[in-house]
């Protein structure tokens, strides 16, 4: 038999894995160097563009310019991610995908030809001689295009180049325009030197804060108004050389000092954002314009009114939608942000009552300063069965952040528990709560009744008589409980002297022996034999003085004896008052009425207990004591002395009205007093801060005096007279002092001097 040759390969003649992991290294390092350079190039574009904005816009927020420079860099580090999963073994891959002379075999080169199979090392070799010829003219083999990141970074250098080339844009728009100020005169030039500095022109322009979605606008006057939380832009020019200080904004009490405009020769800005009003002024080598006011409107809270339903709504069980419309209005001046319908629900009753909320957004009907409101509350929707109630209410909200809400209201489901029977719904009986005139109301309406008897016919001065006596019985059978009298048996007959008479033919039947029968309570069977007394007898004798006898008007009750004699007489009157009243003889009655009031009065003030307040108890006062003794040792008041502050003068104030009443006496002035005007400047700009209408032209007149008497020029008239107006008015109303009686008065003089004594 024949064995079979084996061919054997020197292995040592193979490349080694070292050297074809190098030329894949080679070809991975060459793609990721082309593909990081367009990166790069990109983002140095990106970032001449970003200069080229910052030149052109000056004013350019730091915080922007942080988080562009954050883009760019995120943008950067997910342009080079790819770049982390470029090894050789994907390089291997796509140089395969590439390349088809290396026939899919590229990943060999990253094996160790040791572990190959005989054909595996013939394929290795093989490979690794395609690849040396493939890298020999360079290691560039894989394809990257140039193409995309070129035109991009053109774009973004052509920005660039616009930036540099176009004029510099103020940071503000609109452009102002130019307010007229007024400045007080500069000192006069000596011959032959140039004017001196001043502000030629002066410029403004309020931003609004972004809650109001107002756009910037330029104020047409020095004095304006703007919104609370408004950027305010100063920019002025100013003439001469150059060289004096930057000029300054007085803005009430701060001092701001301009700062000169980039690539503007000679302007000068500050911005300043303001919260409350105040007043400014600009001054600038040794000129200082008149005070202007500025107005700051704060941003109110909404204004939320429920038009529909009512604060209370009851909803009916039956022959009614379980369906409430709310309709609402809200207003802002300046915008709205959001609406909110908060809806609480009840369920339940007594202590196994559920609360849950449900709110519902209503914002979008909001799209302005005003706007309507609108929702539906489905009773079933939300949970609700009959018995059960809801609370809701609307709340509002602004740009601003200001939130307001409205009452809450109640809408109740009607309970058909508790809704009337087949039996109550039959009956006809109208159920109400006890109601009693009182003896007063008994004789208002008597009065009333007898005005108006001339203009009534008969029958119904009858009824209406009938039915006031029916009221007096009333209230009288109420009187007679005190009495123990439950039913109408004795009631005027044994209670007091008053009885019928042969007068009262028209009373009614005296009662009969039948009436007790009608009390509910037990009062004991009929009066029993000696032979069948009770066994309790001695007993019950002994217990009946402590005994509550409802049959016994005289022993039913724990009232005094006086008492119950005044509330018997009572009974006698209204009977007597009932029994007129019911025959229609209502002057007859009116006496009764009256005496039956009184006697009621009295009780009520006989049975009050009146009882003293515990508590301090000062000691008796000497005059007490000595009056009319004649010893007055001890007797004076006592006196208390205290030392207070002497009230403000206004020092400032009045110095500078006796300055003003020297001026109009002719007296000539010196530049020192300019210091004087100066303090009083500065009170009467606080006070013009509350009424800008009055005190700013007297501030104004005062700042032009201030100027004359520092130049040395004489002071006007006109410019005097509004100050002392203003400076007058500010000035503290004097305590008015007791006027003294008299001289002419003997009589007067004479009491005084007796008191004195």
């Amino acid at each position: 038999m024949t064995q079979p040759t084996v061919t054997s390969i020197n292995t040592s003649r193979l490349p080694e894995q070292g050297q074809s992991q190098a030329q894949l290294q080679a070809v991975r390092n060459s793609y990721a160097s082309r593909y990081a350079g367009a990166g790069l190039l990109v983002l140095l574009a990106a970032g001449t563009l970003l200069a080229g904005l910052a030149h052109h816009w000056p004013a350019v927020q730091p915080l922007w310019v942080a988080l562009v420079v954050l883009g760019l860099l995120t943008t950067s580090a997910w342009w080079a991610w790819p770049l982390r999963q470029l090894d050789c073994a994907v390089v291997a891959q796509r140089l395969d995908r590439q390349f088809p002379e290396l026939q899919d075999s590229t990943g060999l080169l990253l094996q160790d030809p040791a572990t190959l199979t005989f054909l595996g090392q013939l394929q290795f070799k093989r490979v690794a001689g395609q690849l040396g010829q493939l890298t020999a003219a360079g290691p560039g083999l894989l394809p990257f295009s140039f193409r995309k990141p070129l035109l991009l970074s053109s774009g973004l250098l052509l920005g660039a180049a616009l930036c540099y080339l176009l004029p510099i844009s103020q940071p503000a728009q609109p452009l102002p325009a130019a307010v007229s100020m007024r400045f007080s005169p500069p000192a006069p030039a000596a011959a032959g030197r140039p004017a001196p500095p001043r502000i030629s022109e002066t410029k403004l322009l309020v931003t609004p804060p972004a809650y109001t979605r107002l756009a910037a606008f330029a104020p047409a006057q020095p004095s304006f108004q703007c919104p609370q939380e408004a950027r305010v832009r100063w920019q002025v020019r100013v003439s001469g050389d150059g060289k004096s200080a930057a000029p300054m904004l007085e803005l009430g009490r701060q001092r701001v000092r301009l700062q000169p405009v980039a690539g503007q020769a000679g302007w000068f800005f500050t911005e300043q954002t303001l919260m409350a009003s105040t007043l400014y002024r600009l001054r600038y080598a040794g000129t200082v314009s008149d005070d202007y006011a500025i107005d700051v409107r704060p941003d109110l809270a909404p204004v939320l009114r429920i038009q529909t339903p009512k604060s209370y709504t009851l909803v009916a069980a039956i022959g009614q939608r379980p369906e409430v419309p709310i309709r609402a209005t809200v207003r802002d001046d300046y915008g709205l942000s959001r609406a909110e319908l908060v809806i609480t629900v009840a369920q339940g009753q007594g202590e196994a009552v559920k609360f849950h909320e449900v709110r519902r957004d209503l914002s979008a009907g909001l799209g302005g300063p005003q706007a309507t409101l609108g929702s539906l509350l489905n009773l079933p929707k939300l949970g609700l069965t009959y018995g059960d109630e809801l609370y809701f209410y609307l709340t509002a909200r602004d740009n601003h952040g200001h939130s307001t809400r409205t009452d809450s209201y109640l809408v109740q489901w009607q309970d058909t528990a508790v809704a009337d029977g087949a039996l109550d719904l039959g009956m006809g009986v109208k159920v109400a709560p006890a109601y009693f005139r009182s003896q007063r109301q008994i004789i208002i309406d008597t009065e009333k009744l007898l005005a108006e008897k001339p203009k009534l016919d008969a029958a119904t001065v009858a009824s209406r008589a009938n039915n006031l006596g029916f009221d007096q019985q009333t209230l009288r059978l109420r009187y007679g409980k005190f009495l123990g009298e439950e039913s109408e048996a004795g009631i005027g007959v044994e209670a007091g002297p008053h009885a019928p008479t042969a007068e009262d033919d028209d009373a009614p039947a005296s009662p009969t022996a039948e009436a007790p029968g009608h009390d509910d309570h037990d009062h004991g069977g009929a009066p029993v034999s000696p032979s069948k007394v009770s066994s309790t007898a001695e007993t019950d004798a002994l217990m009946d003085p402590y005994i509550h006898k409802h049959d016994d008007s005289e022993t039913a009750d724990f009232l005094e004896p006086a008492v119950k004699a005044k509330l018997h007489a009572v009974l006698d009157q209204m009977w007597a008052a009932e029994l007129r009243l019911r025959t229609g003889q209502l002057a007859a009655a009116r006496p009764f009425e009256y005496r039956a009031l009184r006697l009621l009065k009295e009780v009520q003030q006989q049975t009050r207990a009146y009882v003293k307040k515990a508590g301090f108890t000062p000691p008796p006062m000497p005059e007490a004591t000595l009056r009319l003794t004649g010893e007055l040792a001890g007797a004076a008041v006592p006196q208390r002395q205290q030392t207070l502050p002497a009230p403000a003068t206004q020092p400032a104030i009045r110095a500078a009205l006796r300055w003003l009443a020297a001026a109009d006496n002719g007296q000539p002035t010196r530049p020192a007093d300019a210091a004087l005007l100066d303090q009083a400047g500065t009170v009467l700009s606080g006070a013009a801060l509350s009424r800008p209408g009055f005190y700013l032209p007297a501030l104004r007149a005062l700042r032009e005096l201030g100027a004359d008497v520092r130049a040395g020029r004489p002071t006007r008239a006109a410019s005097r007279a509004p100050v002392a107006r203003a400076l007058t008015d500010l000035l503290a109303v004097p305590t008015p002092a007791p006027a003294a009686p008299p001289a002419a008065d003997r009589l007067a003089r004479r009491y005084f001097q007796d008191l004195s004594r």
